[in-house]
Order: structure tokens, then sequence, then C-alpha cells
């Protein structure tokens, strides 16, 4: 089975889906300001570094923290053309990554440099992701959630779909180190970790595991 016919079954609601070429699409007709927003999480990525020389030992960083294993399901929110998002796939050997950006153009050449057989792509809201609640063993988002619309409801977002005793990642600006740092903990994360880089900060953080009942 194709990464985009698993990514498909994974959606809340399939009617709406449209094939456009290698990626699939749930917002419908382009829209200029979803592209700008896309162009706009590039552009983050690149001031904070996350493209360049110093590229690989971030992207090191981030894998390091979100702990992917073979057989994870793994959502990279905001994946750009997919720097990251591939090696995330590598990292979950046969589990399904999926990366997310509401640009069209963005995720069209995401998809057009290829990737695993495990790695499908979408252009999704990060605001409203389109998958059920519990879906995703890892959520990441590199350089990018400070270019969506509204951050703290990408964050409640990538939480949500989050399963228990999973991992959510955040790679961005030291702007709003505590402001991220305390989203996590009030959404319910615990074990939060922050590594502050030379231009930017990684955060990470596990959804709880859900309480094993003894029948007691």
């Amino acid at each position: 089975m194709s990464a985009v016919v698993q990514a498909v079954g994974l959606l809340k609601t399939k009617e709406a889906v449209d094939l456009g070429g290698d990626y699939l699409d749930v917002l419908g007709a382009p829209d200029s300001s979803r592209s700008q927003r896309g162009w706009a999480g590039a552009v983050s990525r690149l001031v904070l570094g996350f493209f360049g020389p110093s590229a690989g030992a971030r992207r090191r960083t981030v894998l390091e923290m979100a702990r992917v294993r073979e057989g994870d399901q793994v959502i990279d929110v905001g994946c750009g053309a997919g720097e990251c998002t591939r090696h995330l796939a590598r990292a979950a050997g046969e589990g399904l990554t999926i990366g997310l950006d509401a640009s069209e153009e963005v995720v069209a050449t995401a998809a057009a440099n290829g990737g695993r057989e495990n790695l499908a792509y979408l252009r999704g809201d990060a605001c409203a992701l389109p998958f059920e609640d519990e879906t995703f063993d890892v959520a990441c988002s590199v350089g990018a959630i400070e270019a969506a619309e509204e951050p703290m409801a990408a964050i409640g977002e990538m939480v949500r779909v989050l399963a228990p005793g999973g991992r959510l990642v955040i790679a961005a600006s030291r702007a709003r180190g505590d402001e991220l740092t305390a989203a996590l903990r009030e959404r319910g994360l615990c074990e939060v970790e922050r590594r502050v880089t030379r231009r930017g900060q990684v955060l990470a953080a596990q959804k709880p595991a859900e309480e094993v009942d003894d029948g007691r």
C-alpha cells in the first residue's frame, strides 16, 4: 500500500481530498494568503539557519529529541520542501511519515523531490489538522510554528493528534522560549526539554501515556 493511500486512511474526512499529482490536498482552491504563510515558514527556516552549513547539526538535534522509532507514525507540520521530513521518514523505517504545509508550491516541490516509500505530503492547515485524535507517535514543526496564522492553535492541534506517550518537537526562534515552554505544559505535556542553539531553540515534550486499569 502506497504512503499516499495510507495517509488518506488517516484523514477525518475523505470526501474533500484531492490528489494533486504526487500529494494530497484538503484545502481546495489555492489561496494566496495560505501560500504566503507557507513561504513565510520557509523564510523563517532560512532566518533560523535551518538551511545552509549548520543545518545538519540542527536537524540532528531535532531527530535526537524526537526519538523516532522504527514503525512510528510521524507528522511534520510546516514541512516546507521536506528537508527534515525525509530524515524523519528514514528514522521511522516502515512507519508512515506525513509532511504537511499550507503552500501549494512548497508541497508540490517537496513531493517532486521524492523520498522514501513511507513518506507522503499533504497540503493542509496547521491550525486545523485533518486527522483523528491520537493518530501520530511523533509530531514535529521545524522552523515554521511562528509562521502559522495562530501558533498556539497549531500547537494545540499537534497535541491533539499525538498518541499517548508520543513526542512533540518544535524548532523555533529564541524569542518565544518561555511562551512556547508554557504552552506545552499548559496542554498537559510532560518532560519538557529545551535546547538553545546559536540562532534558535528546540523544544521537546511527551504526551502522558494512558493509565493502565489494574482492575482494583
